[in-house]
């Protein structure tokens, strides 16, 4: 199977709530993939099933060709995983957090003492390997289950939330050791996020998903491209109230996006724009100031569910029961 991650079909309810519907994607070996959404829109259960934490209700995941219902076993073998709640013990130092992982997965002697003290120097942390973990930073603990998720050289490297409450310096530094892991070891990682910036800076293709179901997939420069290639914010005279769209072959789509603002999306801004204003100007409209640019996903995810981000509690989001190994 060429294919590191194939899921066909996947459905999850608890009860009367499905979780996830009718989900299906596939991973290329050695890619990043991220998985895009809100707080609540069943990423976190996507990614149990794919790590055998949660069984499906129908379909079928198969992770580094093997079917994660009836050979859990060899999944596991094959992949890391960096949760996304803490799973690093507190009152542990940072290398004996380590060697009892290394020690499940099989590791001993000198060949764990070398790849413990290798994979901390690659995070940064092996200056403080017999330090107490509960001393460390959250950036410093993420870096540490990083590192630990490493040690048995997984095929698969699955990361949910992984810079989830991180500052921005940390967060870009967490950036650079996913990026790392992928040009040193070609490892296959799967990542979910809700930091759109996160997912256009490290995934080679991208699923949005949104009410446990993908809205669309594809690389970030193909999911972009489905907003237009430009859009441009028209800004009118402050006298101006519920001001008309302003309409023209050159302009796709109208919204108002605040009392004097409007947000068109065009093929290309430099042709649209005399169109633009002439079309204002018929309307009786007085623009005072224009600007454009390329969409973000973060447009792209308002353009397909017609809203911005949401946080789970606020907008009754589902989040299962955390399980661990």
């Amino acid at each position: 199977m060429s294919e590191a991650i194939v899921v066909e079909n996947l459905v999850k309810k608890f009860k009367d709530i499905t979780a996830v519907d009718q989900v299906s994607f596939q991973v290329k070996q050695g890619e990043i993939y991220g998985l895009l959404g809100p707080n609540g829109a069943g990423k976190t259960t996507t990614i149990h099933i794919l790590t055998t934490l949660l069984r499906p209700t129908s379909g079928k995941v198969f992770v580094a060709g093997y079917d994660v219902v009836t050979s859990p076993g060899e999944v596991r073998k094959r992949i890391g995983i960096v949760f996304q709640d803490p799973s690093i013990d507190n009152q542990l130092t940072a290398y004996d957090n380590m060697y009892i992982h290394g020690r499940l997965y099989g590791l001993s002697g000198e060949e764990l003492k070398r790849k413990i003290y290798q994979l901390l120097d690659f995070v940064d942390l092996k200056p403080y390997a017999n330090k107490l973990v509960r001393y460390f930073s959250g950036g410093m603990r993420r870096r540490l289950e990083i590192a630990r998720s490493l040690l048995h050289e997984p095929d698969i490297l699955f990361l949910d939330e992984p810079t989830i409450g991180l500052d921005p310096q940390t967060r870009v530094k967490i950036w650079d050791y996913i990026m790392a892991i992928k040009k040193e070891h070609g490892m296959t990682i799967f990542l979910t996020t809700h930091y759109m910036d996160e997912a256009d800076q490290l995934c080679e293709r991208i699923a949005i998903m949104d009410h446990g179901q993908i809205k669309a997939q594809g690389t970030p420069e193909q999911l972009k491209s489905l907003l237009g290639n430009e859009i441009v914010y028209v800004k009118l005279d402050g006298n101006t109230t519920s001001p008309p769209c302003i309409e023209s072959d050159y302009v796709e789509s109208c919204k108002q996006v605040s009392r004097d603002t409007l947000q068109l999306v065009v093929k290309n801004a430099a042709t649209a724009m005399p169109r633009i204003f002439e079309a204002a100007s018929s309307k009786g409209l007085k623009i005072i100031e224009v600007s454009y640019r390329r969409p973000t996903l973060n447009e792209v995810f308002i353009y397909l569910t017609g809203r911005e981000l949401r946080d789970s509690l606020e907008e009754g989001g589902f989040r299962p029961p955390h399980r661990r190994w």
